[in-house]
């Protein structure tokens, strides 16, 4: 079998709003194990945010001050090799260091993914995969502009604190949507060239 490897990526901002309004509801990562190197964290390493069974009802000043909260620049950590840094042991390395190895790790495996989307692009994510693929997907993709992060409304100020938050992320994004624009503007130049190749021969063969 062959296995493809693909994710969506999102605006760091967004996500982030987005999580904390999953979090206020109830929603808790407990199902997840966090398994690095063969091994789950310890509470030393990976102290949990809130007292009891969940977080609901955290408010977002809450939920931006816990220092061990993964929702903080959670794109780059998924996509990247934890073991390069010793998995959520922060005293292997440096933290400045750390955060290079954790971004630049996080950029390879994106950039050698057969296919990576954006959120914030549905119809050329749709197209690209499509051509990816060689398939087609029954109905177009729809890009919704209304949703739970967009309905919630901040001050500069804080838009700031998340970037700084997420910064890793932020900086991920960036990368990711200059490539995929990239790779986008290829797809369709080679669309076209093979488009205007066959014209050329049906003329010919008309001529003939």
């Amino acid at each position: 079998r062959n296995f493809y490897y693909i994710t969506i990526l999102r605006d760091p901002v967004s996500r982030y709003l987005s999580e904390w309004r999953h979090v206020q509801r109830g929603a808790t990562w407990k199902a997840s194990l966090h398994v690095c190197d063969g091994r789950s964290p310890t509470t030393e390493e990976l102290p949990s945010c809130y007292a009891g069974d969940d977080w609901l009802g955290c408010s977002l000043q809450e939920f931006m001050e816990c220092p061990y909260n993964l929702a903080n620049n959670r794109q780059v950590r998924m996509l990247s090799d934890l073991s390069l840094v010793g998995c959520y042991n922060l005293s292997v390395m440096p933290e400045e260091q750390r955060n290079k190895v954790l971004l630049d790790s996080a950029k390879e495996n994106l950039k050698r993914m057969a296919f990576f989307g954006l959120t914030e692009f549905q119809r050329k994510t749709q197209y690209l995969f499509e051509k990816t693929f060689n398939m087609n997907f029954i109905s177009p993709f729809t890009q919704y502009n209304s949703t739970r992060a967009s309905s919630v409304e901040i001050d500069e100020q804080t838009q700031q604190r998340i970037e700084a938050l997420n910064f890793l992320d932020v900086e991920l994004y960036d990368y990711a949507k200059d490539l995929f624009l990239q790779r986008y503007q290829y797809t369709r130049q080679k669309e076209h060239q093979e488009a205007r190749r066959k014209r050329q021969e049906q003329r010919k063969i008309l001529r003939a």
